[in-house]
């Protein structure tokens, strides 16, 4: 059953210069969740932080640390970030040759894991994950930076996923992920989607700007 919609910021659109005075005004902006997107200029063509500052950022909030590993190898860094305070680690079919041990991996820190599909990666891939799996991540853009514009094939691939889900009665968070606004809020919602990564969309016009901004992305 889909849940009541969340939102997940981005800090990747947050002023760098400032990550923990930014993470504390989300949070008090009303952020359900702190999602972390870490690249490694590898995986993906961008290098953004790693777990050191994921622990200097804990301090700056009680909120749930979403950290989204845009890294390849992905396992050797796990219990690294799982030690510097993330709740959920989300990894990429692609990160590493066998997904469900990545799965299994991340488990065994004592954190939820979720599981990443490209906006290539069919929805089938999860066939034999759902039952491992406490977060799916569908990306609707191709993983890299922030402020692409949203791939709308992509709400096809959330509903199927939704549907699948459901039928198998199963308490999953469905999270997607680029391009996402106060417009396309409500395209991901309709599709299936309950927990919303917004970075450009929650961080514009600075903070006095952000309860705002995230109320119009919950709808």
């Amino acid at each position: 059953m889909q849940k009541p919609t969340r939102i997940a910021p981005s800090i990747l659109s947050a002023d760098f210069a400032k990550l923990g005075e930014e993470v504390r005004a989300i949070d008090a902006a009303g952020a359900d969740y702190i999602h972390v997107d870490v690249m490694d200029g590898h995986f993906v063509p961008n290098i953004t932080i790693g777990p050191d500052v994921v622990k200097a950022l804990r301090r700056h909030s009680d909120k749930i640390f979403d950290v989204h590993l845009m890294i390849q190898p992905v396992d050797p860094y796990i219990e690294a970030f799982a030690a510097a305070g993330a709740d959920i680690i989300t990894a990429h079919f692609e990160s590493g040759p066998h997904t469900h041990r990545t799965v299994q991996a991340i488990k065994a820190q004592g954190v939820k894991a979720g599981i990443s599909l490209n906006p290539s990666t069919p929805e089938s891939n999860l066939e034999y994950l759902y039952e491992e799996v406490d977060l799916i991540l569908v990306m609707s853009v191709n993983p890299g930076f922030g402020g692409q514009h949203f791939i709308t094939s992509q709400l096809r691939k959330l509903e199927a996923i939704r549907k699948r889900i459901d039928s198998l009665g199963l308490d999953i968070d469905l999270q997607v992920d680029g391009g996402v606004n106060a417009v396309t809020a409500r395209q991901v919602v309709s599709a299936g989607a309950d927990l919303l990564v917004a970075g450009s969309a929650t961080f514009k016009g600075g903070p006095e700007h952000y309860a705002a901004n995230i109320k119009a992305l919950r709808g």
